[in-house]
């Protein structure tokens, strides 16, 4: 029997093959609305930025958008300045980063706004460097803002003094978290800061000293889970669990354990889901609706069905301002730690 190759035969044979690799396989993949790229400063070694790839991943299904995430392997900020340099080369239609360093950055970034392709900011960086930088918005938690969060929480319950905890005072914006809890409190945050390095012994000695030498402190605020589990150290050898009140910023499974314990009160949660999923859906947003007004496109988000599922599942708080979308301070507490555990390490 000889094959015929008249059209009609050809496409009667094309119809078969189709049909028996199964009919999902005829069918053409919808191509993406969009194609974005986030560039942030972290190196590869550091997992807190899973849970924001995993974000990403969950704003590109419900948005029909794609996000390449790029990254400089060791967390040089050099070769992320190329990595912006190459995001404008390739004309994505929009760009998020990070600010690890304004000054360094802001020329590699200018080559974007140049071009006119539509950029937000998250992370790192201030809500002032944002809009210099000519972005939509920036995403992220304002350290300040974060630390006097935590002092009216820690005023409310009675406390007057304070020992902030900083185990990155090399980056003078952690100050600012110490600065804020201070204010709240009424307190200056000079004199209830040390600097404890971060090596845990080295952090658990300054500790136990600073505390035998200010026995009348109030309050303790760690900036991280490291200099947590070494300050909790020195507070149980101390005597002083469940005695002096314990706030921190982040979370870990030291952390989680203390908080259900009621050696911690609550850890500052910044909760990074809402910066990789956010400026994703905002870019989405600001192309289809050919618009970067911040309250226009802040409007559709937060109407937006898909967004508000996720938010309630993994139980997430953004806050909203006049331009830009916090992501923190949220603060985990005995009330919400069984979803924050149950999420922790993906999507909290």
């Amino acid at each position: 029997m000889k094959l015929c190759r008249g059209k009609g035969s050809l496409t009667a044979l094309l119809a078969a093959l189709s049909l028996s690799l199964g009919f999902a396989a005829s069918l053409p993949a919808h191509a993406a609305d969009a194609h974005f790229v986030l560039i942030s400063h972290a190196p590869d070694s550091d997992s807190w930025w899973n849970t924001i790839k995993n974000a990403i991943k969950q704003a590109d299904e419900d948005f029909n958008v794609e996000t390449d995430y790029r990254n400089p392997p060791n967390g040089d900020i050099a070769d992320m300045s190329r990595l912006i340099e190459q995001a404008a080369a390739r004309n994505y239609d929009g760009v998020i980063t990070t600010i690890a360093d304004y000054d360094v950055l802001k020329s590699s970034i200018g080559k974007v706004t140049a071009k006119k392709i539509p950029l937000v900011t998250i992370n790192s960086g201030t809500e002032e460097q944002s809009q210099k930088l000519g972005a939509i918005m920036h995403v992220g938690q304002p350290e300040y803002v974060a630390g006097k969060a935590a002092g009216e929480k820690a005023k409310a319950a009675g406390v007057k003094s304070f020992l902030c905890v900083n185990h990155i005072a090399t980056n003078s914006v952690s100050f600012d978290r110490c600065r804020g809890f201070a204010e709240a409190i009424g307190v200056d945050y000079k004199t209830s800061t040390i600097d404890s390095g971060q090596d845990p012994t080295e952090i658990q000695s300054k500790v136990s000293a600073y505390l035998r030498n200010h026995p009348n402190t109030g309050a303790i605020l760690t900036l991280g889970p490291v200099p947590a589990a070494a300050t909790l150290k020195a507070v149980q050898q101390m005597g002083l669990a469940g005695k002096i009140y314990f706030a921190t910023f982040d979370f870990s499974d030291d952390i989680a354990k203390a908080i259900q314990a009621g050696t911690i009160a609550f850890a500052i949660d910044q909760q990074p889901y809402l910066q990789g999923y956010i400026p994703v859906a905002v870019l989405a947003i600001a192309k289809k609706e050919h618009t970067t007004d911040p309250v226009k496109i802040r409007q559709i988000l937060q109407a937006n069905a898909k967004f508000k599922g996720r938010l309630e599942t993994y139980g997430l708080e953004p806050s909203y301002g006049p331009r830009d979308i916090r992501s923190g301070p949220g603060f985990i507490t005995k009330a919400n730690l069984d979803k924050v555990v149950k999420y922790a390490g993906q999507y909290r």
